[in-house]
């Protein structure tokens, strides 16, 4: 078998950008009239991202008719803790479509002309609501959030000397704990998947404790909760979890495509609370007509799926072998392993890609997680002052041409794959009276490479094949220095294509091909060739051999100083 695979303020090349990115249109007094209006065939796509959501329509070739985006509210109570309100994401979602359909209609278009919507989101962020009013019951803690890192600590010993029945009467504890755990899920026991999250709802919500208790309780991820607001909330109660999403709850089982009752078990949650598993394209509800001021009334929803996954199929990373890297707040490369569960051995996770349709068998992937990407730099363009603007990164990176021997390790929730340290801290190492701003913000450009390299490496390993070149998207992307020194540190060539929407583009793909418009087919690769055609741009390494080698080992050790800063108890 062969798989492969502030410093706040400063940069906001998240792929949920703050500020809008409505494209100019005519004045208001020119807007047509409905008679005037054309007929068209569009897809919808809604990108509801960690920061922002955005409201984006292609026509059959990938180019953008019009587009909306807002930024939402973030919460910070207390150090580690990420929070949203989930009724604040609703309100922009809906807000952004009646913006971007407003936007439609003014470049001549009837709102008629898109035909089937698809949704993708911020995955393991973790929406608590009720049964009986559709509200939340408190607020939605985000996929960055560290606060239950206790929590884990708990689960772990658990794991390590009660264990889990996997089979009645068969229990398997410590290391083939672990081990069953993965086998399972594809997963480890981390702050990062949603189980953690809604475990902690409930040991420190009373209100979500007794939901619980009186099985009043809905539990979701973002694409579950935004789709059940769509379609008629409370009055309908269309509880659903894509599988992509699923499968970063701890609870998936990644081959049957179901809840786990051993995890439920495990983890103390009744079945009812959970959403029905559907695939990533299949037509799901129609949106209410009381919904974004009626815009999109009777348009069926026919795509959802997790935003790293819909970015590999926005790159059209759809065969085995195929790899892509998004960076965003954070970034994440998904290596496609084709029909097959590669198991990590080295650091990686196993998850779903997607679902092609109800019927279709899943598509799996490996996958890097790296949780500070563009957050580093909106860290030192919020926090510390650095910059003006996202942008200016890179300009202040170039009036260095190295770091000074300065290396960032942005561990500022801890490290994801493949170090798996949610005890590691935040560390600016090798500084001395020579730094200056300009060094620290080419370390943080490179932070950004040996992370991703880490990856890499990782998925060599696991794979036993080499990365000749990686697609990427996202925000980060637009700096063509950050892009040099990702080829560089990484030895590989970067391609990066004109129109970078990956990732709302791999939503509508799904959503088209469940509708069959345009003849889209994700089984069918084929049918996508006319889909985003434009030119890529393509960024080489140029650094020297002996140079990159000497620049990961420091990093290296960089990353090992970081390690364990912070430990956690058992609650």
């Amino acid at each position: 078998m062969s798989a492969f695979r502030r410093i706040s303020r400063f940069f906001n090349f998240s792929t949920s950008t703050p500020t809008s990115s409505t494209p100019p249109s005519p004045d208001r007094s020119n807007t047509n009239t409905s008679q005037e209006l054309k007929q068209g065939e569009f897809v919808g796509s809604l990108d509801c991202g960690t920061t922002s959501v955005r409201f984006i329509i292609f026509d059959k070739y990938a180019n953008i008719v019009a587009q909306n985006q807002l930024e939402f509210p973030q919460y910070y109570p207390n150090p580690g803790w990420h929070e949203h309100d989930a009724e604040e994401i609703q309100q922009h979602a809906e807000l952004c479509i009646q913006n971007a359909m407003k936007d439609l209609e003014k470049a001549g278009w009837t709102k008629e002309s898109v035909k089937v919507i698809g949704i993708t989101n911020q995955r393991e962020t973790t929406v608590a609501w009720s049964r009986k009013t559709g509200k939340p019951i408190c607020k939605a803690i985000v996929w960055t959030d560290s606060r239950t890192k206790n929590t884990v600590i708990h689960y772990e010993k658990k794991l390590e000397e009660a264990g889990i029945e996997v089979k009645p009467g068969e229990w398997k504890k410590g290391k083939d704990g672990v081990e069953a755990l993965r086998e399972i899920t594809g997963l480890p026991l981390s702050t990062y998947f949603s189980a953690i999250k809604l475990r902690w709802m409930l040991d420190h919500i009373p209100d979500v404790a007794a939901a619980h208790e009186s099985d009043d309780l809905l539990f979701g991820t973002v694409e579950s909760w935004v789709l059940y607001n769509l379609v008629g909330g409370a009055s309908t109660n269309l509880h659903v979890c894509e599988v992509t999403n699923a499968s970063r709850t701890l609870l998936l089982n990644t081959t049957t495509l179901q809840f786990e009752p051993c995890l439920l078990s495990f983890f103390g949650f009744r079945s009812s609370i959970l959403p029905k598993i559907v695939s990533s394209s299949e037509v799901y509800g129609k949106v209410s007509p009381g919904v974004a001021g009626g815009y999109l009334a009777g348009v069926p929803v026919g795509g959802l799926v997790g935003d790293q996954q819909a970015a590999l199929v926005g790159n059209k990373c759809l065969k085995e072998g195929e790899a892509k890297c998004t960076y965003g707040t954070g970034a994440f490369l998904l290596f496609c392993t084709g029909g097959e569960i590669v198991k990590s051995e080295h650091g990686l996770l196993s998850t779903i890609a997607y679902q092609a349709g109800p019927h279709a068998k899943p598509v799996y992937a490996l996958e890097g997680s790296i949780s500070v990407a563009g957050s580093a730099v909106k860290w030192l363009r919020d926090t510390m002052g650095f910059i003006e603007d996202a942008a200016g990164v890179n300009t202040l990176a170039a009036k260095e041409t190295d770091t000074g021997g300065v290396y960032f390790v942005t561990a500022f929730s801890g490290l994801l794959a493949p170090y798996w340290d949610p005890g590691a801290g935040g560390l600016i190492i090798g500084v001395s009276q020579y730094t200056n701003p300009s060094h620290i913000a080419r370390a943080t450009l490179e932070a950004n490479a040996f992370q991703t390299r880490a990856i890499i490496e990782s998925m060599k390993l696991d794979s036993g094949n080499d990365l000749q070149h990686l697609k990427v998207d996202g925000g980060m992307t637009n700096g063509d220095l950050a892009m040099s020194i990702l080829a560089d540190i990484g030895g590989f060539t970067v391609v990066r294509p004109e129109m970078r929407e990956s990732t709302a583009l791999g939503s509508a793909l799904l959503a088209g091909a469940a509708i069959k418009l345009f003849g889209w087919d994700i089984e069918k690769p084929e049918t996508l060739k006319e889909v985003n055609t434009k030119g890529t741009t393509e960024f080489k390494p140029s650094m020297e051999d002996k140079i990159r080698t000497r620049k990961w080992e420091g990093w290296q050790r960089a990353v090992e100083r970081s390690k364990g800063w912070e430990e956690g108890i058992d609650e």
